[in-house]
């Protein structure tokens, strides 16, 4: 049986704004496995099984999300619901995407800050690190298979991971030779550089979509200059108007006035994912407001790579335990003051990836069928998958040596993550079970531990 018979050749039938709105909660709540792992989540839904969008749209969304400051998964989650409901589809599907993270890591935090030390949680924590390992792998491999169509695109992808591996390039870096690389080529070696050529014929292999590569823009999909406006206006005057009401209430030096100009600085230079942002974070958050110190930071992180979401959510944590930290609202109301915290760090961080995707998608679809718009695109998407790569290559280095490589290799990880990865590759196992099954026997093998 072909792949065409098996996903169905029929036009599948359009999605109204509920069924879209069920979708986008799930994911909030399953979307394991960081940036790669979600990307790869949505691919394989949307693209492959529900058909809602063609590959080639989906890759021409991811292409622009990728050269965006802040968490991509997420924005092309906007990107997508955007173009399926218009406004409205956009804010639901970016919304859902973190609202299930932001209250598991307010819940975990909090746990986390009354029981600094619960063997249990510890065991689990173990058993999914390796976990997360072999989904981003996993993921890596497929985004991979997927961007990377000729000899020229691996080249570039193989450079960014050289040179941020090797030489530690800084990620902006990377995207703006990546995007110069992709123009100038687009020139002289246009077909090199079509994000369409491939995903074309995605159409016979899962059969048509809904947003398909012919299908003709939408209204609410074109560019006009007088809806731009509106939107930066109302995106500008949200920002404005909550730190104008923080700097009246608390002061500009205030805890919460601090935290949303520092996470909308924040906002603005995490090219290249979450880790691109952690050091300015830690640098913020540890060394300069103190509001909290580097092992709760390091916790906060191990609690990030747990739970659904974007990794970003970490900032959730950081702005929960500097609420705390600073009673800001006195000793007897700690848990509100975490809250203030982490819903101030969460709007302002993700208050620009909307503004984002509203202002510049129309006239990103505008260019869909101009390779002098896509080529830039598509060299910034293989120099990527060079930098999720070096991701992975990261985690499987704090996961296995976590005291580094004079320490202990830890074997049980190893052991755990190969066979993950084998489950995700050989079964398609999903990334939901593979965590739950992982943090079992993570759970199990500290205990085994603890009684030998």
């Amino acid at each position: 049986m072909s792949e065409a018979t098996e996903h169905g050749s029929a036009q599948p039938e359009p999605v109204s704004f509920w069924q879209a709105f069920q979708y986008w909660l799930k994911l909030g709540f399953i979307s394991f496995g960081g940036p790669a792992g979600q990307i790869s989540m949505m691919h394989q839904e949307l693209v492959e099984q529900r058909r809602w969008i063609s590959e080639q749209r989906f890759m021409h969304a991811l292409n622009y999300t990728m050269v965006l400051p802040g968490p991509e998964a997420q924005q092309l989650a906007i990107y997508i619901g955007w173009l399926m409901h218009g406004t409205w589809g956009g804010i639901i599907a970016g919304t859902l995407f973190v609202l299930p993270s932001f209250f598991i890591l307010i819940a975990l935090t909090w746990i986390y800050l009354i029981y600094s030390e619960i063997p249990a949680v510890a065991g689990i924590l173990y058993g999914i690190k390796p976990a997360v390992v072999a989904i981003v792998v996993f993921a890596a491999y497929r985004i991979g298979c997927k961007a990377l169509r000729n000899n020229l695109l691996r080249a570039i992808s193989i450079i960014a991971f050289v040179a941020i591996f090797v030489f530690n390039l800084p990620f902006p870096y990377i995207v703006v030779s990546a995007g110069l690389v992709g123009y100038i080529g687009s020139y002289f070696m246009p077909d090199k550089f079509q994000i369409g050529k491939h995903s074309i014929n995605s159409k016979h292999t899962y059969g048509p979509a809904i947003i398909d590569h012919d299908t003709p823009l939408a209204e609410h999909t074109r560019f006009k200059w007088s809806r731009f406006i509106i939107f930066a206006v109302i995106g500008l005057s949200i920002w404005a108007a909550i730190m104008t009401l923080l700097s009246m209430q608390f002061g500009w030096n205030g805890t919460l006035t601090q935290m949303g100009w520092f996470f909308t600085k924040a906002a603005l230079i995490t090219f290249g994912g979450a880790y691109a942002v952690l050091p300015y974070v830690f640098q913020g958050g540890v060394e300069h407001y103190a509001w909290l110190n580097a092992t709760q930071m390091i916790d906060g992180l191990a609690l990030g790579e747990t739970t659904p979401g974007p990794l970003i959510m970490i900032v959730a944590f950081v702005g929960f335990v500097g609420g705390w930290t600073k009673t800001l609202f006195g000793a007897d109301l700690l848990f509100l003051a975490g809250i203030a915290g982490a819903f101030i760090a969460t709007l302002f961080t993700f208050l620009p990836s909307f503004l984002f995707i509203l202002l510049g998608a129309p006239a990103v679809e505008a260019t869909r069928h101009n390779v002098k718009f896509s080529g830039p695109l598509t060299g910034v998407t293989a120099a990527v998958v060079g930098v999720i790569a070096n991701l992975a290559v990261f985690f499987t280095y704090h996961v296995l040596w976590p005291q580094g490589f004079e320490g202990s290799f830890e074997w049980f990880s190893a052991l755990l993550g190969i066979i993950t990865f084998y489950a995700l590759f050989k079964y398609k196992i999903g990334i939901v079970t593979a965590i739950c099954i992982c943090a079992s026997m993570g759970l199990g093998y500290s205990i085994l531990t603890a009684i030998g």
